[in-house]
């Protein structure tokens, strides 16, 4: 286990980025899978230090957490071949009902981030009905003295503009009531990767996210 990022690692996503194709990638495919490693070493750490507060994490093969390096370009304008940032999913995936945690790592732009992000429609349903009925309860959690020395709020990229059906306009909980995901997030300085106590510093935050997780998870439980 490592617990912090190797500067390689993000040598190698910098040069990646100018050098987006298939032949470049394929002559340094060992700097590729050099950072892999190096990733997948300290995400067994971060999953270490995160069972203090949350066991269930103990569930999660460091190895399968990381998404894959290829795009899928089948639909996309943006035809280069390969991310230009390595992410590792911590139980948080699109259209699961399970919260959890994600680490993205990308020169200048990384972040840590938690929640349920876009649910499917039916679980969907069930997390609102949860927020409307114990709407003080979700907002001393948003504005928890840990959470928010991390976060102002929860993301709103992914949000109706109108209330949704069933729950009036004027609902003191209508702004939340409208968003299709239920996340927030950090940012990541290079220099807090390349830290000795990176994962402790990352699992700190995680930990602000942690109530929030519970919240979301109790229609399911």
């Amino acid at each position: 286990m490592t617990s912090s990022i190797h500067p390689s690692t993000l040598q190698f996503l910098k040069t990646l980025e100018k050098n987006n194709n298939r032949e470049w990638f394929n002559e340094n495919k060992d700097l590729y899978l050099a950072g892999k490693d190096d990733v997948e070493l300290f995400i067994e750490s971060l999953i270490q230090e995160i069972s203090a507060f949350d066991e269930e994490i103990l569930k999660i093969d460091p190895k399968k957490a990381i998404f894959r390096i290829y795009r899928d370009i089948r639909f996309s304008k943006n035809k280069t071949p390969y991310k230009k940032h390595f992410g590792a999913s911590l139980g948080m995936k699109k259209g699961k009902k399970t919260s959890g945690y994600y680490l993205h790592i990308e020169p200048g732009k990384s972040f840590v981030a938690g929640g349920i992000y876009q649910p499917e429609p039916a679980d969907l349903k069930e997390i609102r009905k949860e927020i409307a009925a114990s709407g003080e309860d979700f907002l001393k959690i948003l504005n928890q003295k840990d959470f928010r020395n991390y976060f102002r709020g929860l993301s709103v990229e992914h949000k109706l503009q109108r209330v949704p059906t069933g729950y009036d306009k004027e609902h003191p909980m209508a702004e939340y009531l409208k968003l299709k995901s239920f996340t927030v997030s950090h940012p990541i300085s290079d220099e807090q990767l390349l830290d000795k106590n990176a994962s402790k510093t990352f699992a700190k935050i995680f930990k602000s996210i942690k109530p929030l997780n519970d919240f979301l998870e109790l229609p399911f439980s």
